[in-house]
């Protein structure tokens, strides 16, 4: 077990050394791009980095901040420490940059309208931030791709449709076009821009194509997908059409296709799903792999690899989305839709790794595929993301893998939008660190909240509301690397799944079943209340459900139990944030006695808040002490409070309810920053889950909310025996 000096960045050290030849991408750092801006300006403003891409010496990487109307810069001469360059203003949103040497060619997006579409290449020294010249390209640039020989730039020009506009079916004028920009000697030749038509190509719309990716082989050959027309398009350098056809489609089986029910339940089907690709990117110089997002009538959840004669030659399906699933970052609010949405895909030569990258989206997810047999791609890796994967970089000179990722959530007091950036290591994977993989079913998991342990290196969590309609306790191995989900049990009542339940905490009966605690939000009819649930699942009719008594029921507020163990006859619970008798930062630790009905409470000191607020995520007791987790809910460089207390077993004497209670003393165990920091990205807010084996080692998670507006990324790892972990 891990000793108090010990941690978690060393310990993934050590994990590492254990798996000598294996190489793997480990994520090395996150950078929030509100760093861009000045100290003086207004941070709270929306900030977002999409596309990217990086100077010719790869220390630099230079992104489109289109809420910002900027190109934001990152100085990653020492990658595992990024830092800002700020931004450069420009006319207009931008779209794609492509960077050569150190210059970058950025898609602008000056449209008035979407009947009025407009739009400029520009040329800007990434250095200086200087203009060094400007195309009009007559329309609404989306995608810009570089020559690899430096000889041209390739514009998509999408001149998107209106979705508000007749239910946004095309056509839709006017059309799209893909526009060819020749270079001298590094420098744009406005004068000699030619353009490509693409109308009378797809079967959908023939007179309205949406251009919206470009890719560029090595024989000068662009790549081009129509995505709502769900067509692909080959052009010569010289603007004539190779080669064209119809993305096609694909029979999906075993998904979710149920939209909103709170349950992941993958026995549906969708046939004939209109793969509508979005990223194109070749692999080599007659093959290229599509990200199959959909954005009109399709979306087939995958990832598929043409040959440029239109000729499949691999087709991912449900691949990518079934091992999203199995690490917990399935996004249930977008089944009946896209799924984890595939909307990303690039690819390179690490050594003698010949390598694809898929960005899912929505699952906030990096798919890192060996494709050196085109026709039987191997998944090696899945990464964590920032939320909302949109552009990646390559820099196999260094080793790094580069992707940002555009979804800013300021508005919803959550994690800003970040750069983030992997390294290829010789050490074992960090990340997923608790999968459902190997199970005997596909168990989809996520919003991770409470935890016990059990014999043998057994945990069982539990997961909140955002699953409501399919509440659920699961079985975790810690004996392997990563955890693993090995079963779970579906709670129920009266031989359906029980609802109106939204579980925060859960410890052992001592008999094979579990008590949970139910944090209860009144507002949805969900009572704070206690549940004894059979080993089986089953809640045993009224006797099986303790609810909270008057004393507390006339002062309760939404945020309720969270955490709950068990001592000799009593359980005990951690209210989250102070109820309406409640001290100013003190909030209740209830006691309920099994045998004799009784109900009391003591009081905890909590932190005061720097900013937003600070309560309990769990409670557990071991051995003379009884711990707690208290955090405050700021997410990445804004978190504070993310810590285990501990409080002596000698202070937990309840006090009846309605009266004066006592306060705990409580000493400080760890600090778990460096420990939510250690794999590279930004600290997440929930901290939910504490288990302490009968030996002392202690588990620690995260809660993901379901992967709603969440990047889906669930911490599940030992801080060692928490008896040695006391910080003085």
């Amino acid at each position: 077990m891990l000793p108090r000096t010990l941690s978690l960045t060393t310990a993934l050290t050590v994990l590492a050394g254990a798996a000598q030849a294996e190489m793997n991408f480990n994520r090395i750092a996150s950078f929030p791009v509100v760093m861009n801006m000045p100290k003086g300006e207004d941070r709270t403003r929306e900030t977002s980095p999409e596309i990217i891409d990086v100077t010719a010496d790869g220390m630099t990487l230079i992104y489109t901040d289109s809420p910002l109307g900027a190109l934001g810069r990152i100085d990653i001469t020492d990658a595992a420490n990024p830092k800002p360059l700020g931004n450069i203003a420009l006319p207009g949103e931008p779209t794609s940059v492509a960077v050569i040497g150190q210059t970058a060619f950025v898609g602008v997006n000056t449209s008035e309208s979407y009947t009025a579409p407009s739009g400029l290449l520009k040329a800007i020294d990434s250095v200086t931030g200087a203009e060094l010249a400007s195309c009009d390209l007559g329309g609404q640039p989306d995608s810009v791709a570089k020559a690899p020989d430096a000889n041209f730039i390739a514009v998509a020009i999408e001149n998107e449709r209106d979705e508000d506009l007749n239910g946004g079916v095309i056509p839709q004028g006017p059309a799209g076009e893909l526009v060819l920009a020749p270079l001298k000697d590094g420098m744009l030749e406005c004068d000699a821009i030619f353009r490509v038509d693409l109308t009378g190509l797809a079967d959908i719309a023939p007179s309205d194509p949406e251009p919206e990716f470009v890719d560029i082989n090595a024989e000068g050959e662009i790549v081009v997908t129509m995505q709502e027309n769900n067509h692909i398009a080959v052009v010569s350098k010289e603007g004539e059409i190779l080669s064209h056809f119809p993305a096609g489609s694909v029979d999906l089986h075993g998904i979710d296709a149920t939209d909103e029910r709170g349950a992941l339940i993958f026995t549906e089907s969708q046939a004939g799903r209109k793969r509508e690709p979005d990223a194109v990117k070749w692999l080599d110089a007659d093959h290229f792999a599509t990200a199959n997002e959909g954005d009109y009538e399709g979306g087939s959840r995958g990832w598929t690899i043409f040959h440029q004669d239109g000729t499949v030659v691999y087709e991912n399906g449900t691949g990518l989305e079934k091992a999203i699933v199995e690490i917990g970052h399935y996004p249930d609010k977008r089944s009946d839709s896209k799924g984890v949405e595939p909307e990303s895909v690039t690819a390179a030569t690490y050594g003698d790794m010949k390598l694809a990258f898929i960005g899912a989206e929505r699952a906030s997810v990096v798919g890192v595929y060996d494709v050196a047999d085109l026709a039987n791609p191997v998944l090696r890796q899945l990464l964590p993301s920032g939320v909302g994967p949109e552009g990646y970089v390559t820099i196999p000179g260094r080793n790094l893998l580069v992707s940002a990722n555009e979804k800013d959530l300021v508005d919803d007091k959550g994690a800003r939008a970040h750069v983030m950036i992997y390294e290829l290591q010789e050490a074992a994977a960090s990340y997923p660190m608790l999968t459902s993989a190997g199970a005997d079913e596909l168990i989809g998991w996520g919003a991770i909240s409470g935890m016990v342990a059990d014999e043998g290196g057994i945990v069982w969590a539990v997961s909140d509301s955002f699953y409501g309609f399919q509440p659920s306790i699961f079985r975790i191995d810690t004996n392997t690397t990563p955890a693993r989900i090995t079963d779970v049990i579906r709670i129920t009542r009266n031989g359906a799944p029980a609802q109106k339940l939204d579980l925060e905490g859960i410890t052992l009966d001592g008999e094979g079943g579990f008590y949970v605690a139910s944090e209860g939000r009144t507002e949805r009819l969900i009572p704070h209340a206690i549940y004894h649930v059979q080993a089986d699942g089953s809640i045993r009719d009224r006797k099986g459900e303790i609810g909270i008594p008057p004393e507390l029921a006339a002062v309760e507020k939404r945020f309720g139990f969270e955490g709950i163990t068990k001592v000799g006859d009593t359980l005990w619970m951690a209210v989250q944030r102070e109820w309406k008798d409640d001290p100013k930062n003190h909030v209740k630790l209830v006691a309920y006695n099994l045998e004799t009905k009784e109900w009391g409470a003591v009081l905890y000191p909590k932190a005061e808040p720097d900013t937003g607020w600070v309560g309990l995520s769990e409670i557990v007791a071991h051995g003379d002490y009884f711990y707690v987790i208290e955090r405050d809910n700021q997410h990445d460089h804004r978190a504070v409070t993310k810590k285990i207390y501990r409080i002596p077993a000698a202070d937990m004497v309840p006090a009846p309810l309605g009266g004066d209670l006592p306060v705990v003393t409580k000493e400080l165990v760890r600090d778990l920053l460096p420990d939510l920091a250690a794999t590279g990205g930004y600290i997440l807010d929930k901290v939910e889950g504490l288990a302490i084996a009968a030996d002392g080692t202690a588990w620690v998670s995260t809660d993901n909310d379901g992967v709603d507006d969440h990047s889906g990324e669930t911490m599940f790892f030992s801080i060692g025996k928490i008896e040695d972990g006391v910080m003085n």
